[in-house]
């Protein structure tokens, strides 16, 4: 047996699966694609996470494509972070070109064209559906941590959630809990205090400036109604293809904040609404975090820890996330370790911090007698990654430089044109277009305000009633007493005992 038949035994081998699996690609030895050694994924595996690494124009963006499609097929559906508008194309068939037939025949797996049922959503002013959410949905914990609130700070959220909570005043959106900032502050100062305990106004000066942060990143477009249903993400067709779900995130590559925002708070609401799915074979979602730095980029320690939290729990629910970005050394060590199948494409080195990070990346896979795995990451084509992952009993597959296939979908945007023929079918589009905005911390508040400001109107106008009345009734006495005095000196008595007086002295 030579090497290059140990080599497709030993990948084989290494990547056998009894149960259902998605094949990625086929093996290469010395630079050259090595015909029906393919790299198989197990299905059962996929909820273990994944990493998609690479420098720009690897091929990374066509890997998740082909990843998305094949989970399409096999009847999973797909969320997708499209932070750079290169997904779309999944809704349309590809093309058979011969650069792409010719791939596949190197690796002997047949190619086809396909399209995929696509939902194109969105966090801001932008066409498809749109994604909300309100502030009671996070809890005072996970925004506290959005906001990178210190403990004494997290403390005043803990209270305004218990006070809207006690008094039936819903947190739908950001404008309710500045009201309720404001409120606690000014006009329902004593009442907090008497319930709750003294609060600063320096505390709730700092959460509103954070509040203001957020709100300047657009923040204000995704807190609110009508809430997104997490359920309908794990849509399947009437063919049995899981639909692909695009968020379309052009807009907001320059607000970290509002992404990392968002992500945490969809997948602590994946995580707080799926059931636990044991052993089901397969995964229930799968998410794609494209440009993954975006998240971990202003992202606070607690912060952090809590995403780092939500990957090690959420795999039990049938959740499978995979981070895309340059460099693997993006993600947090704690994270990066939690990822079962890695797909790491070229990386270049440029200067001796590239070199230092390729090393770096090197140490992170499995050691192989087949490669040089510091020298295949810098000498990789377009298209090819060095990949492992895990089996199905959960052990590490062998890593294996592979000729990845070509996507079955279009390698190209959609126009706009086709963007509102989707948008336009969508049941999605229809049930989450409404803006709903009703009665809640923000109005309740102020008829409350506006209540206790008439009170106050009334008692002043009361107490200046009391006054005029009172200073009407002092002249008035006095009148009163100069009359009876009169009505003495004029009466009939009076004037006899007068008279008689007078009688007395005129006989004298």
């Amino acid at each position: 047996m030579n090497k290059t038949e140990e080599f497709s035994k030993h990948i084989n081998e290494g990547y056998f699966c009894k149960g259902d699996s998605i094949i990625i690609g086929g093996g290469i030895l010395d630079n050259e694609p090595v015909p029906d050694t393919f790299v198989k994924i197990p299905l059962k595996t996929l909820n273990r996470h994944g990493l998609i690494a690479g420098a720009t124009g690897t091929g990374k963006t066509k890997t998740i494509q082909v990843l998305s499609e094949q989970l399409s097929e096999a009847g999973i559906p797909v969320l997708m972070m499209d932070i750079k508008g290169d997904f779309s194309g999944i809704a349309k068939e590809g093309e058979e070109k011969t650069f792409i037939t010719e791939r596949h025949t190197k690796i002997n797996l047949p190619y086809t064209v396909s399209k995929f049922p696509v939902e194109l959503l969105t966090l801001s002013k932008q066409n498809g559906v749109r994604l909300r959410a309100t502030i009671s949905e996070f809890g005072p914990v996970l925004f506290s941590r959005i906001l990178d609130l210190n403990d004494t700070q997290a403390g005043v959220i803990a209270i305004i959630f218990k006070y809207c909570d006690d008094n039936k005043m819903p947190l739908l959106d950001l404008k309710d809990i500045k009201k309720v900032l404001n409120y606690i502050t000014e006009e329902g100062k004593e009442e907090i205090t008497k319930e709750y305990g003294k609060i600063s106004t320096s505390t709730t000066g700092t959460i509103l400036r954070k509040i203001i942060e957020l709100e300047q990143q657009d923040a204000d477009l995704f807190f609110g109604e009508k809430s997104f249903e997490i359920d309908d993400l794990m849509r399947i067709d009437e063919s049995g293809k899981g639909y692909i779900n695009i968020i379309r995130l052009t807009d907001i590559q320059d607000k970290p904040k509002l992404f990392s925002t968002f992500m945490l708070s969809l997948l602590a609401e994946i995580y707080q609404q799926i059931p636990e799915q044991g052993d089901t074979g397969r995964p229930e979602l799968v998410i794609f975090i494209d440009e993954a730095h975006l998240i971990f980029k202003e992202a606070s320690n607690a912060l952090l820890e809590q995403i780092e939290t939500i990957v090690k729990l959420i795999r039990s629910k049938g959740i499978g996330i995979y981070f895309i970005t340059q460099n693997p050394m993006d993600v947090p060590s704690g994270i990066l370790a939690q990822l079962g199948l890695k797909i790491q494409h070229a990386l270049r080195a440029f200067t001796a911090n590239d070199r230092k990070a390729i090393k770096q990346t090197a140490d992170n896979y499995p050691i192989s007698s087949y490669y040089n795995t510091s020298e295949v990451l810098t000498s990789l084509g377009i298209g090819e990654a060095l990949i492992t992952a895990l089996n199905e009993k959960g052990i590490p597959t062998p890593l294996v430089a592979t000729m990845l296939r070509a996507p079955m979908s279009r390698m190209d945007i959609l126009t706009e044109t086709e963007i509102q023929e989707i948008n336009n079918k969508s049941k999605l589009v229809k049930k989450y277009s409404e803006l709903i905005d009703r009665e809640s911390a923000y109005e309740l508040l102020n008829k409350k305000i506006s209540s206790i400001e008439q009170a106050e109107i009334a008692q002043k106008e009361a107490a200046s009633n009391s006054k005029k009345t009172t200073s009407k009734t002092t002249p008035s006495t006095s009148g009163t007493i100069e009359k009876s005095v009169i009505k003495v000196l004029t009466s009939a008595t009076f004037i006899r005992g007068v008279f008689g007086v007078l009688s007395k002295v005129l006989r004298k």
